[in-house]
Protein backbone atom coordinates (compact mmCIF):
# COMPACT_ATOMS: atom_id res chain seq x y z
CA UNK A 1 0.00 0.00 0.00
CA UNK A 2 2.61 2.45 0.67
CA UNK A 3 4.52 1.44 -2.53
CA UNK A 4 1.77 2.41 -4.33
CA UNK A 5 0.90 5.65 -2.99
CA UNK A 6 4.92 7.10 -3.23
CA UNK A 7 4.16 6.16 -6.90
CA UNK A 8 1.17 8.26 -6.78
CA UNK A 9 2.62 10.76 -5.34
CA UNK A 10 5.53 10.94 -7.26
CA UNK A 11 3.52 11.10 -10.26
CA UNK A 12 1.50 14.19 -8.28
CA UNK A 13 4.66 15.77 -8.11
CA UNK A 14 6.07 15.46 -11.63
CA UNK A 15 2.39 16.65 -13.10
CA UNK A 16 2.77 19.16 -10.92
CA UNK A 17 6.00 20.65 -12.54
CA UNK A 18 5.61 18.82 -15.49
CA UNK A 19 6.42 22.44 -17.11
CA UNK A 20 10.22 22.68 -14.85
CA UNK A 21 10.64 18.83 -16.74
CA UNK A 22 9.94 19.84 -19.70
CA UNK A 23 11.69 23.14 -20.15
CA UNK A 24 14.81 22.05 -19.06
CA UNK A 25 14.58 18.76 -21.70
CA UNK A 26 14.33 21.18 -23.93
CA UNK A 27 17.27 23.39 -22.62
CA UNK A 28 19.35 20.44 -22.35
CA UNK A 29 18.43 19.10 -26.09
CA UNK A 30 19.18 22.24 -27.51
CA UNK A 31 22.60 22.44 -25.45
CA UNK A 32 23.81 19.10 -27.07
CA UNK A 33 22.82 19.91 -30.16
CA UNK A 34 24.46 22.70 -30.51
CA UNK A 35 27.69 21.69 -29.18
CA UNK A 36 27.55 18.45 -31.30
CA UNK A 37 26.88 20.47 -34.52
CA UNK A 38 28.60 23.60 -34.41
CA UNK A 39 30.95 23.28 -30.78
CA UNK A 40 32.95 19.59 -31.79
CA UNK A 41 35.10 18.54 -34.29
CA UNK A 42 34.25 16.18 -36.51
CA UNK A 43 36.63 13.49 -36.42
CA UNK A 44 36.74 11.05 -39.73
CA UNK A 45 38.39 7.57 -39.61
CA UNK A 46 41.07 5.54 -42.43
CA UNK A 47 41.77 2.04 -42.27
CA UNK A 48 44.21 0.16 -43.78
CA UNK A 49 44.51 -4.09 -43.67
CA UNK A 50 48.30 -5.67 -43.49
CA UNK A 51 48.44 -9.51 -43.76
CA UNK A 52 50.60 -11.55 -41.95
CA UNK A 53 51.77 -14.24 -44.31
CA UNK A 54 55.13 -16.06 -44.72
CA UNK A 55 56.31 -17.31 -48.20
CA UNK A 56 57.08 -20.83 -47.81
CA UNK A 57 58.36 -23.40 -50.36
CA UNK A 58 56.36 -27.10 -48.34
CA UNK A 59 53.07 -26.57 -47.89
CA UNK A 60 52.86 -28.76 -44.99
CA UNK A 61 54.95 -26.99 -42.98
CA UNK A 62 53.01 -23.90 -43.94
CA UNK A 63 50.07 -25.01 -42.53
CA UNK A 64 52.13 -26.18 -39.09
CA UNK A 65 54.66 -23.82 -38.54
CA UNK A 66 54.58 -20.78 -40.34
CA UNK A 67 50.68 -19.77 -39.10
CA UNK A 68 51.05 -20.40 -35.72
CA UNK A 69 54.37 -18.10 -36.26
CA UNK A 70 52.35 -15.25 -37.86
CA UNK A 71 49.72 -16.00 -35.16
CA UNK A 72 52.02 -15.61 -32.50
CA UNK A 73 53.65 -12.65 -33.73
CA UNK A 74 50.37 -10.10 -34.51
CA UNK A 75 50.91 -9.65 -30.69
CA UNK A 76 54.36 -8.03 -31.20
CA UNK A 77 53.81 -6.88 -34.33
CA UNK A 78 51.15 -4.79 -33.07
CA UNK A 79 53.02 -2.98 -30.56
CA UNK A 80 55.99 -2.09 -33.17
CA UNK A 81 53.46 -0.26 -35.32
CA UNK A 82 52.85 2.46 -33.02
CA UNK A 83 56.47 2.44 -31.67
CA UNK A 84 58.90 5.81 -32.38
CA UNK A 85 60.26 3.21 -34.51
CA UNK A 86 57.49 3.26 -36.75
CA UNK A 87 55.62 6.53 -36.06
CA UNK A 88 59.08 9.10 -36.67
CA UNK A 89 59.63 8.26 -40.06
CA UNK A 90 55.98 8.47 -40.62
CA UNK A 91 56.15 12.15 -39.40
CA UNK A 92 58.72 12.85 -40.78
CA UNK A 93 57.54 11.85 -44.55
CA UNK A 94 54.23 13.46 -43.83
CA UNK A 95 55.93 16.53 -42.11
CA UNK A 96 53.20 16.67 -39.20
CA UNK A 97 53.40 18.81 -36.55
CA UNK A 98 53.02 15.76 -34.33
CA UNK A 99 55.36 14.13 -31.55
CA UNK A 100 55.60 9.79 -31.61
CA UNK A 101 53.47 10.03 -28.68
CA UNK A 102 50.93 12.23 -30.27
CA UNK A 103 50.69 10.16 -33.17
CA UNK A 104 49.78 7.11 -31.27
CA UNK A 105 46.66 8.33 -29.25
CA UNK A 106 44.96 8.75 -33.49
CA UNK A 107 46.45 4.77 -34.11
CA UNK A 108 44.26 1.51 -33.60
CA UNK A 109 45.38 -1.38 -34.34
CA UNK A 110 42.80 -4.12 -34.15
CA UNK A 111 42.45 -8.05 -35.83
CA UNK A 112 40.09 -10.77 -34.92
CA UNK A 113 41.05 -14.06 -33.13
CA UNK A 114 43.23 -16.61 -35.18
CA UNK A 115 43.20 -14.14 -38.02
CA UNK A 116 46.27 -12.99 -39.71
CA UNK A 117 44.68 -9.70 -41.23
CA UNK A 118 45.79 -6.57 -39.23
CA UNK A 119 43.68 -3.45 -39.40
CA UNK A 120 45.48 0.13 -39.09
CA UNK A 121 42.86 2.22 -38.21
CA UNK A 122 43.94 6.05 -37.99
CA UNK A 123 41.56 9.23 -36.91
CA UNK A 124 41.81 12.86 -37.88
CA UNK A 125 40.05 16.12 -38.17
CA UNK A 126 41.18 16.15 -41.77
CA UNK A 127 39.91 12.38 -43.79
CA UNK A 128 42.44 13.02 -46.40
CA UNK A 129 45.36 13.20 -43.62
CA UNK A 130 43.61 10.06 -41.95
CA UNK A 131 43.74 8.32 -45.37
CA UNK A 132 47.63 8.87 -45.67
CA UNK A 133 48.82 8.35 -42.49
CA UNK A 134 46.79 5.02 -42.09
CA UNK A 135 48.74 4.04 -45.66
CA UNK A 136 52.17 5.53 -44.72
CA UNK A 137 52.48 3.46 -41.17
CA UNK A 138 51.46 0.33 -43.72
CA UNK A 139 54.36 0.87 -45.78
CA UNK A 140 57.05 2.27 -43.16
CA UNK A 141 56.15 -1.08 -41.02
CA UNK A 142 56.40 -3.38 -43.97
CA UNK A 143 60.03 -1.48 -44.85
CA UNK A 144 60.78 -2.13 -41.38
CA UNK A 145 59.94 -5.08 -40.07
CA UNK A 146 62.26 -7.39 -42.33
CA UNK A 147 65.27 -5.17 -40.40
CA UNK A 148 63.12 -5.56 -36.83
CA UNK A 149 62.77 -9.18 -36.44
CA UNK A 150 64.27 -10.87 -39.75
CA UNK A 151 61.67 -11.88 -40.94
CA UNK A 152 59.51 -11.01 -43.85
CA UNK A 153 55.77 -11.85 -44.01
CA UNK A 154 53.91 -8.34 -44.26
CA UNK A 155 51.99 -7.19 -47.10
CA UNK A 156 49.59 -4.88 -47.54
CA UNK A 157 45.78 -6.33 -47.77
CA UNK A 158 43.66 -3.39 -48.27
CA UNK A 159 44.81 0.31 -48.82
CA UNK A 160 42.94 3.30 -47.32
CA UNK A 161 41.02 5.23 -49.87
CA UNK A 162 39.43 8.72 -49.32
CA UNK A 163 35.72 8.53 -50.40
CA UNK A 164 34.00 11.47 -52.06
CA UNK A 165 31.59 12.42 -49.04
CA UNK A 166 33.62 11.35 -46.01
CA UNK A 167 31.39 11.07 -43.25
CA UNK A 168 32.69 11.77 -39.59
CA UNK A 169 32.78 8.95 -36.95
CA UNK A 170 32.60 11.54 -33.83
CA UNK A 171 30.97 12.84 -32.51
CA UNK A 172 27.85 10.51 -33.02
CA UNK A 173 24.99 13.33 -32.61
CA UNK A 174 22.04 12.12 -32.36
CA UNK A 175 23.23 9.87 -29.37
CA UNK A 176 24.85 13.48 -27.59
CA UNK A 177 21.25 14.86 -28.42
CA UNK A 178 19.77 11.58 -26.89
CA UNK A 179 21.63 11.87 -23.75
CA UNK A 180 21.37 15.67 -23.29
CA UNK A 181 17.56 15.25 -23.41
CA UNK A 182 17.86 12.24 -20.79
CA UNK A 183 20.39 14.41 -18.62
CA UNK A 184 17.71 17.32 -18.86
CA UNK A 185 15.23 15.25 -18.09
CA UNK A 186 17.09 13.88 -14.93
CA UNK A 187 17.39 17.42 -14.38
CA UNK A 188 13.83 18.46 -14.36
CA UNK A 189 12.57 15.80 -12.23
CA UNK A 190 15.37 16.24 -9.00
CA UNK A 191 14.49 19.63 -9.33
CA UNK A 192 10.71 19.12 -9.35
CA UNK A 193 11.48 16.70 -6.43
CA UNK A 194 13.65 19.49 -4.50
CA UNK A 195 11.09 22.05 -5.08
CA UNK A 196 8.86 19.92 -3.59
CA UNK A 197 10.78 18.57 -0.37
CA UNK A 198 11.77 22.45 0.25
CA UNK A 199 7.80 23.50 0.20
CA UNK A 200 6.61 23.33 4.02
CA UNK A 201 3.71 25.47 3.39
CA UNK A 202 0.68 23.79 4.45
CA UNK A 203 -2.59 23.16 1.51
CA UNK A 204 -4.47 20.43 2.43
CA UNK A 205 -5.71 18.34 5.85
CA UNK A 206 -3.36 15.60 5.10
CA UNK A 207 -0.41 18.31 5.15
CA UNK A 208 -1.33 19.58 8.90
CA UNK A 209 -1.30 15.59 9.66
CA UNK A 210 1.97 14.87 8.21
CA UNK A 211 3.79 17.96 9.48
CA UNK A 212 2.01 18.65 12.54
CA UNK A 213 1.00 15.62 13.80
CA UNK A 214 -2.53 16.92 14.97
CA UNK A 215 -5.70 15.55 13.76
CA UNK A 216 -7.83 17.17 11.71
CA UNK A 217 -11.47 17.56 13.29
CA UNK A 218 -13.40 19.84 11.11
CA UNK A 219 -12.68 21.56 7.17
CA UNK A 220 -14.27 25.25 7.11
CA UNK A 221 -14.64 26.04 3.27
CA UNK A 222 -13.98 28.80 1.86
CA UNK A 223 -16.87 31.41 1.36
CA UNK A 224 -17.40 32.84 -1.98
CA UNK A 225 -17.94 36.45 -2.57
CA UNK A 226 -21.31 36.48 -4.31
CA UNK A 227 -22.54 34.75 -0.58
CA UNK A 228 -21.04 37.21 1.41
CA UNK A 229 -22.88 40.05 -0.85
CA UNK A 230 -26.21 37.94 -0.53
CA UNK A 231 -26.25 37.95 3.07
CA UNK A 232 -25.06 41.35 3.86
CA UNK A 233 -26.44 44.26 6.05
CA UNK A 234 -27.35 47.52 4.01
CA UNK A 235 -28.57 50.55 6.00
CA UNK A 236 -30.11 52.19 3.44
CA UNK A 237 -32.47 49.39 2.01
CA UNK A 238 -33.29 49.07 6.10
CA UNK A 239 -34.54 52.64 6.06
CA UNK A 240 -37.12 52.59 2.92
CA UNK A 241 -38.15 49.40 4.14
Amino acid sequence: MEETLSLQEIAKILKKRLWLVIFFTFISIGISAGISFYALTPIYQAQTQILVNQNSSSEGVYSWQTTETDLRLINTYNVIITSPVILTPVIDALNLSLTPAQLTQQIFISNENDSKVVTISVEDSNPSMAVEISNKVAEVFKEQIPQLMSVDNISILSAAKLSENPTPVKPNKMLNIAIGGIIGLMLGAGLSFLLELLDMTIKSEQDVEDYLGLPVIGIVDLIKEEKQNRFSFNPRKARRS
